[in-house]
């Protein structure tokens, strides 16, 4: 049976799509509250991740909780010489991120969220540093990926 050209094309899309959302290599960086059990950046085919001056990134991280919280928080870092610069996002409330709330130990969440790099960022490479803690202000998950800001 020859596939018709359709179905040919949803396949080919398919693949297309899952190479952009490929799970990424990255460093636990003290995930003290939860298990990281994949990471994913959108678009991001190849590591270190090329980000673009005003593109908005998809991040979307799934984990299991080891404990019970009311709410989390994100907060996100570019690491540069070993020093922790806060790069705002949009949405630090882990509960508007994709999470049901109030958090239940043993259950799996899928983090959701956006990181825009704006303009005016310089061309540089470091590495990005996303942490989301619970209510007792303890690692839910912490992740770190290394990569190039550019034009």
């Amino acid at each position: 049976m020859v596939p018709s050209p359709l179905a040919l094309l949803l396949a080919l899309g398919a693949a297309a799509t899952a190479a952009l959302a490929e799970p990424l290599r990255f460093v636990d960086c003290g995930s003290k509250d939860g298990s990281i059990q994949e990471v994913n950046v959108s678009p991001c085919p190849t590591q270190p991740c090329q980000l673009h001056k005003g593109t908005s990134y998809s991040i979307n991280v799934t984990f299991a909780s080891k404990i019970e919280s009311q709410g989390s928080k994100a907060r996100v870092y570019g690491e540069m010489l070993h020093v922790d610069i806060p790069f705002p996002i949009p949405e630090p409330d882990g509960c508007k991120s994709g999470i049901q709330c109030p958090i239940q130990k043993g259950h799996s969440y899928s983090y959701l969220n956006k990181l825009p790099v704006k303009s005016e960022y310089p061309s540089i490479k470091l590495i990005v540093k996303w942490e989301l803690v619970d209510d007792q202000d303890q690692m839910l998950f912490c992740w770190k990926i290394p990569v190039q800001i550019t034009s």
